[in-house]
């Protein structure tokens, strides 16, 4: 069934000016255009920070991370920046958590590696343990595989819990992964690199029997999508975005984890042969490799106008949130908007 879409903006993303007065300048904009939430991502820069900044700076604009790396930190330190950025912004803040592959955790932070799903879970269980002894005064006594947290002192204890935990939603593409934040999240991100096919022939299915499983109705489950979006108002606007999504496409496809989306079209042979491209230093070829079969799988491509009405069709009975560039005009930006909404 149909549903009003929420929307949401991303800020401070790759390519945009990263200064905290424009940061604060671009976040009042996008909460006075009537978007739902301002995103950030772990990509350059901290995701946290730009959040801290906007729990002052705007008064009812839901501040979310799509997402923050997980496993570069420990459940604790996690705990205490979620804490404070929802507690700052009354109760608006989502924390939206990603695992990140094997090499960026151990090569890039230096961090220990137990494998994705499990690790996740028992980071995700910490989090709670730790917001069970703040919020709600139980002793912490959290004892997993990879995580321990036993001491909690009266000092270290947060005061300001009035506006209690953040919801907690987990980025997921492959089976254990997907039934890990069924099982211990409150939503879920579906990765950019996902057709319309994928999620609802494989993904959502699955999520339906996991949360079943689980006793969680789809419901009170929320499901976001950050879909790869080219959009213009002049045909060489729009080839530029075509271009762009193509790279980004292209890497992507070259991930052994992303395969699996691959498949489900019959495309998995692709994969390897990005992957040797990758290899060979061949970076700027992997776009040509994408067809146009496999852009218009991925993305959504069109005028505003249309990539609205595209994403409404395709994909309003599957999810709850989407995000929208914010390249456009304001009038442009609230028509979008309306379409999304159903209005």
């Amino acid at each position: 069934m149909a549903r009003a879409l929420k929307v949401d903006a991303g800020i401070g993303f790759p390519g945009e000016p990263y200064d905290t007065e424009r940061l604060v300048q671009r976040a009042g904009e996008l909460e006075a255009a009537g978007f739902d939430a301002l995103l950030t991502a772990e990509v350059a820069h901290d995701p946290f920070l730009p959040l801290a900044l906007m729990t002052h700076h705007t008064a009812k604009i839901a501040l979310r991370t799509s997402i923050a790396v997980a496993l570069s930190r420990n459940p604790m330190t996690m705990a205490a920046l979620a804490h404070d950025i929802n507690a700052w912004s009354r109760g608006r803040f989502t924390l939206g958590l990603g695992s990140q592959i094997k090499p960026h955790i151990t090569k890039r932070f230096g961090m220990p590696w137990f494998g994705p799903a499990k690790q996740m879970r028992e980071f995700i269980e910490a989090l709670h343990a730790i917001w069970d002894c703040w919020y709600d005064g139980k002793p912490l006594d959290y004892q997993g595989e990879m995580y321990s947290h036993k001491l909690m002192t009266p000092e270290f204890t947060p005061a300001n819990t009035a506006y209690g935990r953040p919801k907690v939603v987990m980025a997921a593409v492959g089976p254990l992964m997907i039934k890990t934040a069924a099982t211990i999240a409150d939503g879920i991100i579906v990765h950019a690199f996902c057709t319309e096919k994928h999620l609802r022939e494989v993904m959502l299915p699955q999520l339906e029997i996991d949360l079943t499983e689980c006793g969680r109705s789809r419901q009170s489950f929320e499901i976001q999508l950050p879909m790869f979006i080219a959009s213009g108002r002049t045909e060489e606007e729009l080839e530029k975005e075509k271009q762009t999504v193509r790279a980004r496409l292209g890497f992507y496809a070259s991930t052994p984890a992303y395969k699996t989306v691959l498949d489900t079209h019959g495309w998995g042979d692709l994969q390897p042969q990005l992957a040797q491209m990758i290899k060979q230093g061949r970076w700027s070829d992997l776009g040509a490799e994408v067809s146009d079969e496999m852009l218009h799988a991925f993305a959504v491509v069109g005028e505003p106008k249309s990539v609205a009405e595209q994403v409404r069709s395709r994909y309003s009975d599957l999810i709850d949130r989407v995000v929208l560039p914010t390249h456009f005009s304001a009038d442009v930006l609230s028509e979008q908007l309306q379409i999304l909404r159903g209005a």
